[in-house]
């Protein structure tokens, strides 16, 4: 009742509101008559911030919004891992059990925070990943997953993903019914804080975000989970901002991914929140990272450059969604939907009736959207697996026919060999 959205919440803001214009109206003495409105202001300001809130069905308790915005609040709940890029598969399994219960883990997986350093954009930020319950499965012990990476809207962090989308339980009855698509699921922190926006757009003479997103992040996961290694076993998405992303990266990094997920995305960029000086922490600057580069510009355009993407160079698969309500997003995923048609056969584009660009339209089509994405990475990874198993076997065989030649014994030199007959 007394959430964010509940009108609780709204009714106490309306009665402290009207409490305090009475005292406005009945205080006698001036400077009591301004601090009552001033502390008015107060409450009609968060009430004004409740109202978009509730209208965009954004955060729904005060936990999500705090661990949101703040990237702080509440972490301590969600354990945190050594800096990824670090050991090996087998190292990174074993720590994991010693922290864990793997019965529970089996039955509903295991969230976990680590830091990634981009080698490539010495960049270093927070990544959340999702093992889900097969991973600590017998049947699954060797088996390398496929991953798909979630991107986040802005203002927003990766924890919105938990919180806000509520994408774990989503993705638990999925696998419910379909255990054998099971895949890792990583969300990092694009934007290096909720005051800034990057698009994920390597900014010229700034800051490489698609460069860590697209490189940094999948290198270092693969590095120590056991999951594929980036390409077609690999899936992106995202939501608003974050569908922008998965756009822009699918279009340009077509061997990257397998499936890219567009959520209320655009499909051009638009001016980006900053750090002044190019430096995290600073304060946001509102810029056109691509004036004076046209070019660059043209490339970042997903509905101009997918028609220039090489004819060799085989798309990832799309999946678009968006709200009936906002016409601006509609008719966009529509043009863009179009222009991929030009290259694939068919895209889907799910329409969310009732919602606009709001969180409840994304919650809506995540599932969906992860029933249809998961599917085929699977098929991926266990054809990159059978084909891993075959090579090995043969060398096992190549190497104990070896053994076996070494093996047999040599006449000394003094002896007479049979002679045919």
């Amino acid at each position: 009742m007394f959430e964010p959205q509940g009108a609780g919440f709204f009714l106490l803001l309306m009665v402290v509101f009207g409490g305090l214009l009475i005292w406005v109206a009945l205080a006698r003495q001036l400077v009591f008559r301004v601090f009552a409105a001033c502390l008015a202001f107060l409450p009609a300001m968060v009430f004004g911030v409740a109202s978009v809130n509730k209208f965009y069905d954004y955060y729904q308790t005060w936990g999500g919004m705090i661990n949101d915005l703040t990237g702080q609040g509440g972490t301590g709940s969600i354990p945190k891992y050594a800096v990824a890029g670090t050991g090996t598969n087998k190292q990174f399994d074993k720590n994991i059990g010693r922290v864990t219960s793997q019965a529970e883990d089996a039955q509903v997986g295991y969230l976990f925070q680590t830091s990634v350093v981009g080698a490539r954009s010495h960049l270093t930020r927070d990544v959340y990943v999702y093992l889900p319950p097969q991973y600590f499965q017998k049947r699954f012990r060797h088996y390398k997953f496929p991953v798909i990476e979630l991107l986040h809207g802005s203002p927003g962090g990766p924890r919105a993903w938990v919180d806000v989308m509520g994408v774990i339980p989503t993705f638990l009855s999925l696998l419910g019914t379909h255990p054998d698509d099971a895949a890792v699921l990583v969300m990092p922190d694009t934007d290096g804080g909720p005051q800034y926006g990057l698009q994920c757009l390597n900014n010229p003479g700034g800051i490489q975000d698609m460069t860590f997103v697209a490189r940094d992040v999948p290198e270092a996961i693969a590095r120590i989970a056991r999951v594929q290694p980036p390409g077609r076993a690999w899936g992106l998405a995202g939501y608003s901002e974050g569908g922008y992303c998965a756009a822009n990266i699918g279009v340009q990094d077509p061997k990257g991914y397998g499936a890219v997920g567009v959520l209320s995305g655009y499909f051009g960029p638009i001016k980006s929140q900053v750090p002044a000086g190019n430096k995290p922490g600073g304060r946001p600057l509102t810029v056109n990272v691509f004036l004076g580069h046209p070019g660059l510009e043209l490339v970042n355009t997903p509905r101009y450059y997918v028609t220039r993407v090489p004819v060799n160079d085989e798309l990832p698969a799309f999946w678009l969604a968006v709200g009936a309500e906002d016409t601006a997003d509609v008719l966009a995923a529509r043009d863009f939907r179009q222009v991929l048609q030009t290259r694939m056969v068919y895209v889907p584009l799910k329409v969310v009736p009732g919602g606009g660009h709001q969180a409840s339209v994304w919650r809506a089509a995540l599932g969906p959207m992860l029933s249809w994405m998961t599917r085929p990475l699977a098929s991926v990874a266990k054809q990159a697996d059978a084909a891993a198993a075959r090579t090995a076997a043969a060398r096992a065989r190549a190497a104990a026919a070896g053994k076996a030649h070494h093996g047999k014994p040599r006449p000394s030199r003094g002896a007479t060999l049979p002679k045919k007959r």
